[in-house]
């Protein structure tokens, strides 16, 4: 099967029926059933270090869902509130989409951001600020939606991210 037969997620070809039965599970359990993770790879990173976002989805219930949501975007990050790290504006298609899930499946992604902002109008990218960022994650659904967060310290004096390393050079799990 080539790429073209994958879904957008990269699963192989379209589950017809997880979509089918998951329509008939009201939107209001659909969106109860979704759990959604967030973690970083450290706690602690200086402006400009690589931060690692993992993103967890999970449907809870053994049978399949479906969660609407109102464009096509289906989930998304954001760090202090601004959607992927940028203040920039957004344009939305007035399509929706559906956020299918199979039984208790998980749908997991890695996201990077560089402890910095993009602003509108601005060719540089900003520094974030030094103290605690949240990072969250989130079904991109109206109203109240399925989401988590974490928070991140963004440090000037840090010595650098706290991985501690071994004689080798390699960091320590």
């Amino acid at each position: 099967m080539d790429d073209a037969d994958d879904d957008r997620f990269g699963f192989p070809g379209r589950n017809y029926l997880a979509s089918a039965l998951g329509a008939l599970v009201p939107q209001s359990l659909a969106r109860r059933a979704v759990t959604v993770s967030v973690a970083t790879d450290h706690r602690r990173y200086r402006p400009g270090d690589t931060v690692a976002i993992d993103i967890e989805f999970r449907n809870r219930l053994p049978v399949p869902v479906s969660v609407s949501t109102p464009g096509l975007r289906l989930w998304g990050w954001s760090v202090d509130g601004l959607l992927e790290a940028s203040d920039e504006p957004r344009y939305h298609r007035a399509t929706s989409a559906e956020f299918v899930f199979r039984p208790r499946e998980r749908k997991r992604f890695r996201r990077t951001w560089d402890a910095r902002f993009e602003r509108a109008g601005e060719q540089e990218r900003e520094d974030a600020e030094p103290g605690e960022h949240e990072i969250a994650a989130f079904v991109a659904t109206d109203g109240r939606r399925p989401s988590d967060a974490t928070t991140v310290v963004v440090d000037r004096r840090a010595p650098g991210s706290d991985v501690r390393r071994s004689e080798s050079g390699e960091p320590h799990r």
